[in-house]
């Protein structure tokens, strides 16, 4: 596996390619935090989960940024360094992933905010302290370096050459990501099932409620984007598992330049995805974003904040609403 012959090569092309999706990202994430730290009717729990998974996206954009413009070819300190902030980074990443689905299930599903909102320390507690245990554990063994682009696109990751490669590969990232394909579906699965079995027994009401100041329930929220966050993160990662799968295989396809790009792309874009899903396709940060690009005068952009809050508030016993990620349900529904 390690003949010259057999090592990945990346291209100039590719390197481009991968490069402009790790800037992506990092615009994207830097968006989500700043929309959340200057809105402020906008801080709903699932909102400040989204900023922690965007704060291991932006470093995880940051390290690959700097390991694809290297495209390292051996063991140097900045190769371990970025490795690891990379596998910290890319590993924290999946537990906020699979923590949004959990909070959002037993919010909607078991409509229990108490109990959603106790968990969010142990979310901390896992999502940062499981990927730095694990970081530290493979710096400390010196599994951290050079892996000739056997799965991954020029940046570092588990050394190719160690014996127990795949193992680590295995701990510092692949299991991780093998139990997120397996939750992610499976909750948000639950959720819609909760939502539209909500929808059905409330039908006969709706004339009613669609008067009512209180009518947006609990089973409106989430349909959209619950079914794209767990359809997005396979569409990205799948590729680099292909890559993975073929490596156990040591199989030449798993050098297919398109294979290649498709796990570039699939690793560094999560962050702008989440910024499409849930600032861009979300009415009121767009609409505040609009004003503010736009120049527009203080009284429109303060109108528009009112009509933010309220409908924000339209249906919560609390600051903690999901349904902020939802508003532009409320505009297809117009």
């Amino acid at each position: 596996m390690m003949a010259g012959g057999n090592l990945t090569q990346v291209h100039v092309y590719e390197q481009a390619v991968i490069l402009l999706s790790c800037v992506l990202s990092l615009l994207g994430s830097l968006l989500i935090i700043c929309t959340y730290a200057t809105w402020g009717d906008l801080r709903t729990t699932p909102r400040k989960l989204l900023v922690f998974l965007s704060v291991a996206d932006l470093l995880s954009a940051l390290s690959y940024f700097y390991g694809v413009l290297k495209d390292f070819d051996s063991d140097t300190k900045d190769c371990i360094a970025q490795g690891a902030i990379s596998t910290f980074a890319n590993t924290s990443s999946f537990f906020w992933t699979v923590a949004i689905g959990i909070y959002l299930y037993i919010f909607i599903v078991k409509s229990s905010q108490r109990l959603a909102d106790s968990l969010v320390l142990y979310f901390h507690l896992i999502s940062w302290g499981v990927p730095l245990a694990i970081t530290v554990a493979a710096l400390a063994l010196q599994k951290i370096g050079y892996d000739a682009s056997e799965v991954s696109v020029g940046w570092c990751w588990v050394s190719i050459r160690e014996k127990d490669h795949v193992l680590w590969m295995l701990l510092t990232g692949k299991i991780w990501e093998f139990l997120a394909y397996i939750t992610l579906p499976v909750l948000y699965i639950l959720i819609k099932r909760h939502i539209h079995k909500a929808h059905a027994a409330l039908s006969e009401y709706r004339p009613i409620l669609a008067t009512s100041p209180t009518s947006q329930s609990l089973s409106t929220m989430a349909d959209r984007k619950l079914t794209l966050i767990p359809i997005i993160f396979i569409a990205l990662r799948m590729w680099s598992t292909i890559r993975f799968l073929l490596m156990l295989a040591d199989s030449p396809a798993r050098q297919n330049p398109v294979l290649v790009i498709l796990h570039g792309i699939g690793n560094t874009f999560q962050g702008a995805a989440n910024c499409i899903m849930f600032v861009l396709c979300t009415r009121p940060v767009r609409s505040r974003l609009i004003n503010v690009l736009c120049c527009q005068d203080r009284g429109a952009l303060s109108s528009s904040d009112t009509h933010s809050q309220r409908t924000v508030h339209t249906h919560t016993d609390g600051p903690s609403n999901p349904r902020a990620w939802e508003e532009d349900e409320d505009e297809e529904a117009d």
